[in-house]
C-alpha cells in the first residue's frame, strides 16, 4: 500500500498515516507526503499512490471530494486523535494581540483575548511560525513547546482533537462491504 497524505511527517496527517499503515500494511506500507491535497488526489488518479488519507475536518475536504467524484471512492473511515494540541506563546512575546491557527482549530478554545487571527494551512506551519518569531501565539501541537521550552510556553493545553478520517482509492467498495449503508430497499448509490 502506497498511502498518500498531507505532509510533513510530523503533521497530524503523518501521525495518523503511520498508525494506519502499522495496522493495515505493517510490512509493505509506504507513506508519501504532499504539500496540498489537490496534488495528492491527482497522484491517486494517476496511480502514483494506491490510497489517500484525508481528515474530514481539513478545509479542502469538500472540494477534493467534489472534484474527484466518480473517480475516487471512500474505502475506509475511522476516528483517531491528533497530536495533543495547545495554545502556545513565545516566551519573549510583547504583542499578544495576534494568534496563528489552522482554520479547523478556531473554536478549540476561547480566543477573545486576541484581536487578530492569522490562518495557516497546518498546525505544523503555526509551530514553525512561532519558532521563527513570525508569530507570538498560536494553536499547534503541544510538543512544539516541549521541544523548544526556552522559546515557547504552553498557555492552555487543549488535548487531542478527535476527527473522522477517510481513506480513498480508485476502486469503489462493493455494496456488500460493511461500510455501505444501503437504503430500506437494499439499493445503493454509485
Amino acid at each position: 500500500m502506497r498511502l498518500g497524505t498531507l505532509g510533513p511527517d510530523s503533521s497530524n496527517h503523518g501521525l495518523i498515516a503511520r498508525r494506519y499503515l502499522r495496522r493495515h500494511a505493517p510490512r509493505r506500507g509506504q507513506c508519501v507526503y504532499f504539500e496540498a491535497f489537490d496534488h495528492a488526489f491527482d497522484a491517486l488518479l494517476a496511480g502514483e499512490i494506491t490510497h489517500l488519507l484525508q481528515c474530514s475536518a481539513h478545509a479542502s475536504h469538500a472540494e477534493c471530494v467534489g472534484r474527484t467524484m466518480h473517480r475516487t471512492f471512500p474505502v475506509d473511515a475511522f476516528i483517531a486523535g491528533s497530536h495533543p494540541l495547545a495554545l502556545v506563546m513565545r516566551r519573549d512575546a510583547v504583542d499578544t494581540s495576534r494568534i496563528a491557527l489552522q482554520a479547523a482549530t478556531r473554536h478549540y478554545t476561547d480566543l477573545s483575548d486576541f484581536t487578530t487571527v492569522v490562518e495557516m494551512p497546518t498546525t505544523a506551519a503555526v509551530a514553525q511560525a512561532l519558532l521563527e518569531g513570525r508569530e507570538t501565539a498560536g494553536i499547534c501541537a503541544e510538543q512544539a513547546a516541549e521541544q523548544a521550552p526556552e522559546t515557547l510556553r504552553v498557555v492552555r493545553a487543549l488535548g487531542p482533537a478527535l476527527d473522522t478520517w477517510i481513506v480513498y482509492a480508485t476502486t469503489p467498495l462493493t455494496p456488500e462491504a460493511p461500510l455501505w449503508l444501503n437504503d430500506e430497499d437494499g439499493h445503493h448509490a454509485q
